[in-house]
């Protein structure tokens, strides 16, 4: 079994990390669902341009291949041994941030789940993946009167209907090309599909990158209104279906840089005068430990000096921490835009 050869300019951090002898240690290992190494890094062979370049299969690939994935973890997540979950998903209460509606457009947390007991989306069977949907759509049935909504396959939508629930950001689009090379997009979409409640607020997208992105959101700075509303959506499916979590790691998740709380927390914001200051955007950011992206997003452009921020942190790191975290810099950030 040859060692892997990645692309000379890829920079990816599981080539970073990958040696000879690491390899040659955990290239026979399977787990037990047959997830293997090689499995693991196609993403990262065939793309060059691949910032991390290894998933998840399952939740045991975290132990098995630990002699990989650790420095990964270490490395992108900034955390040094040893290190734990440190969950705190709390009802929180904050001074509100813009509310004159100058500034941040709306506000979004999501998190990722998967099951206990199933193999990752980048692994999973037909069948498995048929039987995670049915458990999260009967879990989805009964939500609380406040989120309550529907659940829609995608084997159930025509082509126009998917054309204008993707247009209404509600469905997800097949996965990009990271995803499709670990093998997220097979079958794709067969048991996919989306729970929207009745006023756009609350969603679960089920088996995109992980079993359940479960998202709260609205087109206001509210993000303590934003994250309780997640809560209470959490606890209901969390009551229902047990989630795939470690007591060092967190939330397992199959991209190894969403674990710990896989949460993301961000608003859209529009800086027209941080805009032409991004050295002090950047400086304001990384003090309160915040990630900048363009407005569709990671790898997009910023427009109409809208950005997305929102927290770099993850593991290491409680939800009711991100949040404040995330409360404090967006002020920073406000009261530099309104004083340049």
């Amino acid at each position: 079994m040859g060692f892997p050869r990645f692309h000379p300019d890829s920079c990816a951090l599981v080539k970073r990390y990958l040696t000879p002898e690491v390899y040659e240690q955990l290239a026979c290992l399977k787990t037990r669902t047959g997830f293997t190494l090689d499995a693991a890094i196609q993403s990262g062979l065939c793309n060059p341009d691949s910032h991390i370049g290894i998933y998840a299969g399952d939740a045991e690939a975290y132990s098995l291949f630990a002699p990989i994935l650790d420095p990964i973890i270490h490395a992108y997540h900034a955390v040094e041994d040893p290190f734990e979950h440190r969950p705190g998903l709390d009802p929180i209460l904050l001074a509100p941030l813009d509310p004159d509606k100058n500034f941040i457009v709306s506000s979004r947390i999501r998190v990722a789940r998967n099951l206990k007991g199933f193999s990752f989306p980048c692994h999973i069977g037909s069948q498995d993946r048929g039987q995670v949907e049915f458990s999260v759509s009967q879990a989805l049935r009964k939500m609380p009167r406040e989120i309550d909504g529907k659940y829609l396959s995608f084997k159930d939508l025509g082509r126009s209907q998917m054309q204008d629930f993707l247009s209404q950001r509600l469905a997800f689009p097949k996965g990009d090309r990271f995803q499709d090379a670990a093998g997220i997009n097979r079958n794709f979409p067969d048991s996919r599909g989306f729970f929207s409640s009745r006023n756009e607020q609350f969603m679960v997208w089920v088996n995109e990158e992980d079993h359940l992105r479960i998202i709260s959101m609205e087109s206001s700075s509210d993000v303590c209104g934003v994250f309780n509303r997640l809560l209470l959506g959490l606890d209901h499916l969390g009551a229902q279906l047990r989630f795939a979590v470690d007591e060092k790691y967190g939330f397992l998740t199959s991209c190894p840089t969403n674990i710990g709380t896989a949460m993301r927390a961000g608003v859209h914001i529009c800086l027209r005068r941080l805009e032409k200051h991004q050295d002090l955007l950047n400086h304001l950011a990384n003090q309160h430990h915040l990630q900048i992206r363009g407005t569709g997003g990671e790898n997009t452009s910023v427009d109409r000096a809208i950005f997305d921020i929102s927290n770099k942190q993850r593991l290491g790191i409680s939800e009711n921490r991100i949040l404040r975290n995330l409360h404090t810099g967006l002020a920073a950030i406000i009261h530099a835009e309104k004083n340049l």
